[in-house]
């Protein structure tokens, strides 16, 4: 079933009907469960409500940046510097992929994708440049930071490693970094003739009704403040307490409870995102039941660098980042040794498997929800034609720096 869904998504045409992401996920969860291979109650239990949460509160902040114009707002002040589509794509590579390090990969991939489709628009440059641009700017630049992405939070809270930000940061800043500059220079060789200089005047965006955009503001600062405490707490090597669920509600309640825009965005968010999610999960947990991938792996893989990482962006693709980190982990830190250097390669090489393929990350997948809501969209294999030099080459550069280290 996980190959028809995989050959489905590459495709996503039937005949003469074109199908959705989410529509080809559902089906396959469906399927599983019709034919037996996962019980009714297992495929529930599978639904990380966590994840389910999140998602639905930064949906709802997303939405309202939108409703509120605050979104065009910002995109102004941070993209007014890019004159051309070098400037451009430097901007949203490194400003994303900063961001994406403390307010999380799939947080800017609600927020980023509506802003760079604007962007294109200006500019004059196909939306899959700039779509692609935002996708492996977060996937990269989450790689750094345990708050990042949800990969990274498991890793930090199970292994139980202190200080996590100042670890993640030593071991990868650099390195993700120089991955930043490479990405720049496969996406400059690949689109060449879209990086021919076009200067460009900015239309004067109108200032925010400052009543419409209080609560999204309010909204914003909850989720700087409760990020910064948990980046706080990991410097005094505390745990972080405060949950992305509970950081995703809290933002997203200043929206329910004082706009007046409340249903329009809630009509407006991404539900057909959020479907696919809770069908991925049940999906991924059949594949999982059925102990193939676990077989592959064994307690020889644990003690090198390089094998973590690219069994990492492989198996990755198959049953996603984050049930493979919860089987691997545990053998790492059963292993000793140079723990630290080993659990480093499984973050690298699990985040940055979403640069190989578009279901290598759950940003991708919600950075092309949002894009076909407005009528664009990502081809698989146009994707994928970026996405396997960029990765073969970050391997590389992981691979080095956790090994000199």
């Amino acid at each position: 079933m996980l190959v028809i869904v995989f050959l489905l998504i590459a495709v996503r045409q039937v005949g003469r009907f074109n199908l959705k992401i989410w529509q080809i996920m559902l089906g396959g969860a469906l399927a599983v469960i019709i034919s037996g291979q996962i019980a009714l109650s297992d495929a529930l239990h599978a639904i990380n409500p966590d994840v389910m949460l999140f998602l639905f509160g930064m949906f709802i902040v997303g939405e309202a940046l939108v409703e509120s114009g605050y979104l065009t707002y910002i995109a102004h002040r941070l993209f007014s510097p890019a004159k051309n589509p070098v400037q451009l794509v430097l901007v949203i590579l490194f400003g994303t992929g900063l961001l994406s390090a403390v307010l999380m990969n799939d947080t800017l991939a609600i927020i980023g994708t509506p802003l760079v489709l604007t962007l294109a628009t200006r500019f004059k440059l196909p939306p899959s440049l700039l779509l692609i641009t935002l996708a492996v700017a977060i996937t990269t630049g989450s790689v750094m930071s345990p708050m990042g992405n949800p990969q990274n939070l498991l890793i930090a809270q199970d292994s139980g490693m202190p200080a996590a930000f100042v670890t993640f940061g030593t071991w990868l800043f650099i390195p993700t970094l120089i991955n930043l500059l490479i990405a720049f220079g496969i996406l400059r060789l690949l689109y060449k003739e879209e990086f021919i200089n076009r200067p460009i005047v900015y239309e004067p965006v109108r200032p925010c009704d400052k009543r419409v955009t209080l609560p999204v503001r309010c909204s914003l600062a909850i989720i700087l403040l409760l990020v910064s405490v948990n980046i706080i707490a990991s410097l005094l090597g505390t745990r972080m307490m405060i949950t992305l669920p509970l950081i995703a509600i809290s933002a997203a309640a200043p929206v329910l409870f004082l706009s007046g825009q409340r249903w329009t965005v809630l009509r407006g968010i991404d539900w057909a995102t959020l479907v696919f999610f809770a069908a991925m999960f049940v999906l991924m947990e059949s594949v999982w039941q059925t102990g193939f991938f676990q077989s592959f792996v064994d307690g020889n893989m644990v003690s090198s660098v390089p094998l973590i990482l690219v069994m990492s962006v492989i198996i990755s693709q198959f049953i996603s980042n984050v049930p493979f980190v919860a089987l691997f982990q545990p053998m790492i830190l059963q292993a000793g040794g140079s723990t630290t250097a080993h659990l480093m390669a499984l973050a690298a090489g699990s985040t940055i498997a979403g640069n190989l393929t578009i279901l290598g990350a759950a940003s991708n997948v919600i950075i092309i929800q949002n894009a076909e809501k407005q009528g664009k969209t990502i081809s698989f294999i146009e994707f994928t034609k970026v996405g396997i030099p960029l990765t073969l080459l970050q391997l590389v550069v992981y691979w080095i720096f956790l090994s000199v280290i």
